[in-house]
């Protein structure tokens, strides 16, 4: 398995993986030409012919054995510079009264753009098949995840500050969000699936245009819908997991439509980014190591990126020993660099 920009020959499989996603996955929408034109943006970034602030690096999963394509992953360089990126932001407003003695606290929802600028880490999705613990199938998910932090730690001068996730929120056993029940659906006559869409393709001015401006209390929403505030869905707990792990946090914001939290940290602050470092390629005729891998590899060259599990770390002289098909899945030569990461390394 190897971690690779995609590219334009992938376009069927991506919009089979679209259609696998589900509800909820506002970033893949099942639309040809809006992938289409996501590749080519893809493509245009990896080869920096797009200013900086305009770039979305979009990676596949690989099975080298079929060529299929096992999952996807993004970073989108900067949200919100060429359409609106809203969220909601958990707030408290305080009441008192002098003459009845009584002082309440009540939680409100802030219509918010104050993520504009941040990098976004997105699109994390693998296969069912993909998943668990099966020899042939480790750790997929953990490369899909980390490998964003190493490509943004090489190439540290095309992203901003700081980073964010958007995380996919409840939904109940129909399917249904009740966040949106309670709240979304009165404000845009559209059903869930219909905004999601919308604002999956970046048409996302209505969002502004018909959302309240004002705060929302919270005790006027449904017991579901508050429920759903700040939490994930099911499937996307084990993302959640790693970015936690990572240093991300929830400071309050939500999705406007679902009110799954957006985690965000510093991108310096990043685990992953401080600890990862560069080593020079040896290659051996031999096999890799058998265990369980927990080095990731990266190279340095970003119209070429290629990322996998390596057998070994590097030596005390700042060497990595890789096997010749390590060295074919990342496509490097003896005296090349990698960007290097232990991911079980304590923080």
């Amino acid at each position: 398995m190897r971690i690779r920009p995609i590219a334009e020959g992938d376009l069927a499989e991506l919009q089979a993986l679209a259609l696998e996603t589900g509800v909820g996955f506002t970033s893949l929408p099942d639309n040809r030409d809006f992938l289409a034109d996501k590749i080519a943006a893809t493509e245009a970034a990896f080869a920096e012919r797009r200013p900086v602030d305009q770039r979305n690096y979009f990676f596949v999963l690989e099975d080298e054995d079929t060529g299929a394509l096992a999952g996807c992953c993004a970073i989108e360089g900067q949200v919100g510079r060429e359409v609106p990126f809203y969220h909601y932001r958990l707030g408290t407003l305080a009441h008192s009264s002098v003459q009845l003695d009584l002082h309440r606290t009540i939680d409100t929802l802030f219509l918010s753009s104050d993520h504009t600028g941040d990098a976004e880490v997105a699109s994390l999705f693998l296969r069912p098949e993909y998943r668990g613990r099966e020899r042939c199938h480790q750790r997929n998910g953990a490369l899909l995840s980390q490998v964003r932090w190493l490509f943004m730690a090489e190439f540290r001068d095309r992203f901003p500050d700081k980073v964010i996730a958007e995380m996919r929120g409840l939904f109940d056993e129909r399917g249904k969000s009740p966040f949106w029940e309670c709240l979304g659906s009165h404000f845009f006559p559209l059903d869930f699936d219909e905004a999601d869409r919308l604002t999956g393709l970046g048409q996302k001015s209505f969002i502004g245009e018909l959302m309240p401006k004002f705060p929302i209390y919270t005790p006027f929403l449904s017991e579901a819908a508050r429920a759903c505030i700040g939490r994930v869905h099911e499937q996307t707990r084990p993302a959640l997991a790693m970015l936690k792990k990572e240093g991300l946090r929830w400071e309050g914001y939500i999705d406007i439509f679902d009110g799954g939290p957006t985690v965000e940290a510093y991108v310096d602050d990043v685990r992953a980014v401080r600890a990862s470092r560069r080593a020079r390629v040896a290659i051996t005729d031999g096999e890799a190591p058998a265990e369980r891998p927990h080095w990731l590899a990266a190279t340095t060259d970003m119209a070429r990126f290629r990322a996998a599990w390596v057998g070994r770390g590097p030596d005390a002289e700042g060497v990595v020993t890789l096997s010749e098909a390590e060295a074919r899945r990342l496509e490097v030569n003896a005296g090349d660099a990698l960007r290097i990461l232990d991911t079980e390394e304590t923080p």
